[in-house]
């Protein structure tokens, strides 16, 4: 296995003696990792079931309730009492800690929507009857994969459009230039509308559409690296021994200028989720199949009146976009080159 490079050790050093960066990549890590098994753990459907001497998993396959003594041939709902009945009296069935989904209306509340927090629900409901913490973990989740989804694409294509600018120079600079300015200038706020109120955006759709005007974000810190670095001796020698000017982009040039880009990915990735959450909130974002933060947010604002809503998703979003932060502060330093000398 090879091993780092003295600069990287020391950047990675570097990062580890920040103790506030690195408790905050921890625990972003471990939430992230928690929601990616959100399944697992806020679920109507059981863990593991058995029925007349033979196991079952709900969760992962889809049975009818035939197989457990119903009459239709329909998905199994084992909410149902009926079902539940049948099931506890030829076998047994283990349910997730929250026994909820995020879209899992519970129809046996015996108080009016948004019910506050209890042992049934412990964050409360939200005033269609579904339980904040499901919806919360399974949130959390496709907000941080949206926004590494986005971040990922937009600065590949960013990165590279900075790069050809900054190389070539000239009149493909100043045209490229000036079409990111005309881009930049064009109203994102009126085009989200216009397409929200033709179709309504799925996360493909919309993770396309995000990326479009957020693909300029890195362009110009890379351009300027590019600008730089064409005329270092070391590129005038591999153009003057032949080397082609893709090899010399991406593999003598880019490495160097992707360094300085590094340290704004968090930020980056921070601005995606606020993004998603804005347009969920607005109600231009996902639709209500989608487990959303935004429209949490929107339940908060129309739901004074059940205010453990509003404050769980503040203490949540506050966390996440903290956290967040607080990494791109220790990779900032880490790649500093004054500290890493």
């Amino acid at each position: 296995m090879q091993r780092l490079s003295p600069l990287a050790q020391r950047r990675v050093a570097a990062f580890a003696a920040n103790r506030r960066s690195l408790f905050s990549l921890v625990v972003f890590a471990f939430v992230f990792v928690l929601t990616l098994f959100a399944e697992l753990i806020a679920n109507d459907k059981p863990l593991l079931l058995k029925y007349k001497e033979k196991f079952y998993f709900p969760v992962l396959f889809e049975y009818t309730e035939q197989e457990f003594g119903g009459d239709f041939p329909t998905p199994a709902d084992y909410r149902d009492a009926y079902i539940r009945q049948n099931i506890e009296k030829n076998g047994w069935m283990i349910m997730p800690p929250v026994p909820f989904s995020f879209n899992t209306v519970d129809y046996d509340l015996t108080t009016p929507t948004p019910a506050p927090p209890s042992g049934r629900h412990w964050l409360g409901t939200d005033d269609e009857g579904r339980d904040i913490l499901a919806r919360i973990l399974y949130g959390i989740r496709l907000s941080v994969v949206f926004a590494f989804l986005l971040t990922a694409v937009s600065s590949l294509i960013g990165i590279s459009a900075g790069a050809v600018q900054g190389y070539f120079g000239g009149k493909v600079d100043i045209f490229m230039q000036r079409f990111m300015e005309i881009w930049e200038s064009l109203p994102q706020l009126f085009i989200l509308i216009i397409v929200a109120s033709i179709f309504v955006p799925t996360f493909w759709s919309l993770l396309i559409i995000l990326m479009f005007f957020s693909w300029t974000s890195l362009t110009g810190m890379v351009r300027a690296e590019f600008l730089r670095a064409r005329n270092l001796e070391y590129v005038k020698a591999a153009k003057a021994l032949g080397v082609g000017n893709g090899r010399i982009i991406f593999r003598h040039i880019l490495p160097n200028a992707v360094v300085t880009t590094v340290t704004f990915v968090p930020f980056i990735l921070s601005e995606a989720i606020v993004a998603l959450t804005a347009l969920d909130f607005l109600g231009l974002g996902l639709s209500q199949d989608y487990p959303s933060l935004g429209d949490l947010v929107r339940q908060g604002k129309d739901n004074l009146q059940a205010p453990w809503i509003g404050i769980t998703i503040f203490i949540v979003l506050s966390s996440l976009l903290t956290l967040l932060i607080f990494i791109g502060e220790g990779v900032r330093d880490a790649f500093d080159a004054r500290k890493n000398k």
